[in-house]
């Protein structure tokens, strides 16, 4: 499991372009380095072990850890990364692929422009960001496999819970994912535990729940804005789901 982290950077984040003529061969490190392959293809090396790089492939390498690494000159390494101490931060294996590279885009970015304003709060905030990608290669190492699809069904998940008052149907969502029906409800399944129906109910609820307790709409209002035309049945559903009715929560 992984602990909650004390960490101190030993130097400034950092993105590389790495020279067409480049290649590394580490001294056994003095510290924990984090390393994450933005473009580029290229070859890493670690204790015998070898990985290929290519975009969202990260790495935390520990004290006494001497990796070494190649890539294409015609497809140079573009890398993030930052020295730091700390203890008990890099999984094992010490590498992983990161799915949402959006994530791991904005979470570098914000990094070096946060240390860069040379400010106590602009340190702390590159701190909170490597705290957040550890975690990010962390899960990346301990839930290997996930694919392309697998990140799609999560997006598809997270725009239900944004918006649902809209009028969703499977058909749609397996669309979005790119995958028949089937496919997509076995794999909505597996990742979230409940059909997509019942996730979008659910997400419905919660939202019902914020807006009567919060917006001063009526139990009328909420049950149309979610989509709800028999406001007996939104009823019935929201109690099922909370224990309460909605006008006792409104």
């Amino acid at each position: 499991m992984l602990q909650r982290l004390e960490l101190e950077l030993v130097s400034a984040p950092t993105f590389w372009r790495c020279e067409p003529s480049w290649s590394w061969t580490s001294r056994p490190l003095a510290d924990h380095l984090l390393w994450c392959v933005m473009d580029g293809r290229g070859e890493l090396v670690l204790n015998g072990e070898r990985q290929d790089l290519h975009p969202g492939i990260c790495a935390v390498f520990q004290p006494g850890d001497a990796p070494r690494a190649t890539h294409d000159p015609h497809r140079r390494l573009l890398v993030f990364g930052m020295h730091f101490q700390t203890t008990g931060a890099a999984p094992d294996p010490r590498w992983g692929e990161v799915m949402d590279r959006e994530l791991l885009g904005v979470l570098a970015r914000t990094s070096d422009a946060s240390y860069r304003r040379q400010d106590a709060l602009g340190r702390r905030q590159a701190e909170l960001c490597l705290e957040q990608l550890i975690a990010l290669i962390w899960d990346a190492v301990h839930t290997p496999g996930r694919r392309v699809t697998d990140t799609a069904v999560d997006e598809i998940a997270r725009q239900l819970r944004q918006d649902p008052g809209r009028d969703w149907t499977v058909a749609e969502m397996a669309s979005k994912a790119s995958l028949s029906r089937a496919q997509f409800t076995r794999r909505f399944v597996a990742q979230f535990g409940m059909s997509p129906a019942q996730y979008l109910i659910q997400a419905r609820i919660d939202r019902a729940h914020q807006l009567l307790t919060e917006s001063g709409m009526t139990v009328t209002e909420t049950a149309a804005a979610l989509g709800y035309t028999d406001v007996p049945y939104f009823s019935r559903q929201y109690k099922q789901r909370t224990g309460r009715t909605p006008s006792q929560d409104r």
